[in-house]
């Protein structure tokens, strides 16, 4: 779990990083400098790069963007001007973070077609075998796998270094053996890849938001204020998510003795 370790610790020196640079931009945006602006800007978006292309790759597999129209730089483009133009609405640096990842939310929700959610997915996820998790995980790999999609930029953003760890799913103190379990057996490049599928097959505001605070380190107020949603739906979300994960790990490895 070292690697895991480092990753997370990575992402939360980053998002202190962005903080940092935000009485800088406040300087340039005033002297009317947006050239500078913008090249200070852009040392903070990695990890908005990062969510704009996961969040294309998700929606080309699904065919909700047509191919080869956007890529992820026609976004972090528009984003500049956006934020150039809306700077002011930033009153603070513990803002400005989320504040970037709402503006590319927007973007994103005025470009892609609203996805068809698989209710019967959802609605059936504790009675799938073993057998049929492994079937869908085999699909998933040849037809959805987002690191299947747009693998030039998801390389150079370093997505595939990007772990789900079992302590965002099973986050009740009394599940340490079977996270330690769980773990030892599946080991994490497969814990990776189970949870991509799932998620993949969740309706669009549970991934969202899963992935907002897993991998962004972003808390259920900053979602809130992000997806234009109340505390207690992003709440709500945020628990159903994990819910069908567990159910998920449960039913498709049962046999590992928790």
């Amino acid at each position: 779990m070292e690697n895991t370790a480092t990753y997370y610790k990575k992402q939360k020196e980053f998002r202190i990083f962005a903080a940092s640079t935000f009485s800088d931009l406040v300087v340039l945006k005033k002297k009317g400098e947006e050239k500078a602006f913008n090249e200070l800007l852009l040392k903070t978006l990695p990890q908005i790069k990062r969510y704009i292309t996961k969040r294309l790759a998700t929606a080309l597999s699904k065919g909700n963007l047509p191919h080869g129209k956007y890529r992820p730089d026609d976004f972090v483009d528009q984003l500049f001007i956006t934020a150039y133009n809306h700077f002011d609405e930033v009153k603070n640096q513990k803002d400005f973070y989320p504040w970037l990842f709402k503006i590319a939310d927007q973007l994103l929700e005025d470009t892609i077609v609203e996805e068809e959610f698989d209710e019967v997915f959802f609605q059936n996820i504790d009675d799938f075998t073993k057998p049929a998790w492994d079937a869908m995980e085999e699909k998933f790999s040849t037809d959805g796998d987002g690191d299947l999609v747009m693998m030039d930029e998801l390389d150079d953003i370093s997505y595939r270094n990007a772990p789900y760890v079992l302590n965002h799913v099973f986050v009740e103190d009394d599940n340490n053996e079977m996270i330690a379990k769980l773990d030892k057996e599946l080991g994490e490049e497969n814990i990776r890849r189970h949870t991509n599928m799932v998620l993949y097959h969740l309706p669009l505001p549970m991934r969202t938001v899963f992935e907002m605070a897993t991998q962004f380190h972003l808390t259920a107020e900053e979602i809130a204020m992000i997806r234009g949603q109340g505390l207690e739906e992003v709440q709500k979300l945020l628990k159903n998510a994990r819910n069908a994960l567990e159910t998920s790990f449960y039913t498709r490895y049962r046999g590992i003795n928790y």
